[in-house]
């Protein structure tokens, strides 16, 4: 039999994460260090591998439902071959050190077990809702798999130099950074989603570090939970970050 799909071979490699192609992530198990995935995303696998349910501790839990930020994961463990993919977004691997990783749960397709990771609320002037108010902090040592629509713009911060990213459209940043969200528009506009300008709420990331910023901008994020009248809509009131969590972490 031939075909131009046999050009599509497993690829061989010893490194423990890479990618089989730039949709799907491949990683290997050697019986003693397990991956944490998201749910559902496992595509294929070779070898003695099993698939469980991931324990959510209690403050987990809360946090998810009071802030819709959150992972719903699954442990892979065994020896062999997981792949994991999701709706073909592009996946990037990147090593979390002892800085941290802050990112949005949308775009987490696995994680090593030994990585922390826990919802903190990003400080605003107003509190709002939607991409930005809420996300999740991995700190500790390990790899993990983030996914994006589209080849991704990886801007530096620098003390001299900082930037401004579309709270729609950043993906992580690092965590040692100071960040500010706040609106384009000003007074009235502030009231008026986007204002006049198709331009609306914008993170500013000040300090030494990195933001990673996707070609697609999303309105609302995945899995928002949409209620109704302006606190829903802007996030004021007790819709809003200062209003849900007068301090930082969720437990």
């Amino acid at each position: 039999m031939q075909s131009p799909l046999f050009a599509f071979n497993e690829q061989q490699t010893q490194d423990r994460w890479s990618l089989q192609n730039q949709q799907m992530l491949r990683v290997g198990l050697e019986g003693h260090d397990d991956v944490l995935a998201r749910k559902g995303t496992m595509v294929a696998y070779q070898g003695l591998v099993e698939f469980d349910a991931e324990f959510q501790s209690s403050g987990a839990s809360r946090a998810r439902a009071q802030t819709g930020e959150g992972l719903d994961l699954m442990r892979c463990h065994g020896q062999g071959t997981v792949y994991l993919a999701n709706l073909a977004q592009r996946i990037h691997i990147m090593e979390v050190e002892g800085d941290g990783l802050t990112v949005d749960s949308s775009y987490v397709l696995a994680m090593d077990s030994s990585l922390h990771h826990e919802v903190i609320a990003v400080d605003s002037l107003y509190g709002i809702s939607g991409s930005g108010k809420y996300q999740l902090n991995i700190t500790g040592r390990g790899k993990v798999a983030l996914m994006t629509s589209g080849m991704p713009l990886l801007m530096q911060v620098t003390p001299d130099k900082y930037v401004n990213c579309d709270a729609d459209a950043i993906v992580a940043w690092s965590t040692s950074l100071r960040v500010q969200m706040q609106a384009q528009t000003h007074s009235s506009g502030v009231w008026r989603r986007r204002g006049n300008t198709g331009e609306g709420w914008e993170l500013s990331f000040m300090g030494s570090g990195f933001a990673l910023v996707q070609p697609s901008e999303l309105l609302p994020p995945q899995n928002a939970q949409i209620g109704s009248g302006l606190s829903a809509q802007y996030g004021m009131g007790q819709q809003g970050a200062r209003g849900q969590n007068q301090g930082n972490v969720w437990s």
